[in-house]
């Protein structure tokens, strides 16, 4: 069921059943709107990992300190999207069931609708936590129910709009906002005050959360497909995600790196920093 990996993620061990997290890459790109290439992202993320240190100033705590597996790449089959979607359910459930933090790279956004499937199977009052410059509420897009357009709708239908957060929205149809605004918990912004406050609501209760990297501003993170100027900085996407310290998240996404569009490889790496602080954060 998985492609072999260049390379595993920085510091990951060889030791599956003794891990507390497992990474697993989902390199899909079928319903991307603009620019494809996302499918290479879990690839590129784990390669410029290797330039970071295991060390995390900003927390104190050090990759050398935890056990995670990585499990490389979720095979897919060229242009079976359902087919697809669910082996990445298969995958994400067979580590959520042993009850292991899953950290999933992406691939399109889409990817993400299998995983929260699989996390609701087992934690029926689930959560979710979305950072996007895309509201991704459609119903449909270009006449599919499934796109990376339509994936946070779905998630809806499976968590409820009431347990969705969204932060950093600045893009969308005028319908996509207006649902937005009356059904779930909306944010424009990525605020770490707003953060925090979502995340005392969520105390005590199963997490999930999906960072799509055009959250940034493209000027920090150009390497994606569907670039949206008027994002927000890394630190405060930083500071966002250690507001979320101390919730049980039972899995962590990152989506939407796209190498073909990153000469400068500072997506990706910045991406690889991002995971490293999610597994210091969530799997401590």
């Amino acid at each position: 069921m998985f492609t072999e990996v260049f390379s595993g993620f920085m510091g990951s061990c060889d030791d599956y059943s003794a891990s507390r997290a497992v990474i697993v890459g989902a390199p899909m790109d079928q319903t991307v709107s603009f620019r494809s290439g996302a499918r290479h992202g879990p690839r590129q993320i784990r390669s410029v990992s290797e330039v970071l240190e295991e060390y995390s100033p900003r927390l104190d705590r050090d990759l050398s300190d935890l056990r995670y597996y990585d499990a490389g790449d979720v095979l897919m089959v060229p242009g079976m999207v359902e087919e697809n979607l669910e082996r990445i359910a298969d995958t994400a459930g067979k580590i959520l069931g042993e009850g292991k933090l899953l950290i999933m790279l992406g691939g399109e956004h889409l990817v993400t609708l299998p995983a929260v499937k699989s996390a609701a199977g087992y934690y029926p009052d689930l959560s979710v936590i979305h950072f996007d410059a895309h509201a991704d509420l459609r119903d449909r897009y270009l006449g599919m129910s499934l796109s990376h357009a339509t994936v946070m709708r779905r998630v809806t239908e499976i968590v409820g709009p009431e347990n969705l957060f969204q932060f950093g929205i600045r893009s969308g149809t005028r319908e996509e906002f207006v649902f937005a605004r009356s059904s779930v918990n909306f944010h424009s912004s990525v605020d770490a005050g707003d953060v925090a406050r979502a995340a005392e609501r969520l105390k005590g209760k199963p997490v999930y959360v999906s960072l799509d990297i055009d959250v940034l501003d493209p000027a920090f993170a150009p390497g994606t497909g569907t670039p949206e100027s008027g994002g927000c900085a890394p630190v405060q996407l930083l500071e966002a995600l250690e507001a979320l310290s101390g919730l049980q998240v039972v899995g962590f996404d990152l989506v939407e790196v796209c190498p073909a569009y990153d000469q400068s490889e500072r997506t990706a790496i910045l991406a690889a920093k991002l995971v490293r602080e999610a597994l210091l954060i969530f799997a401590d």
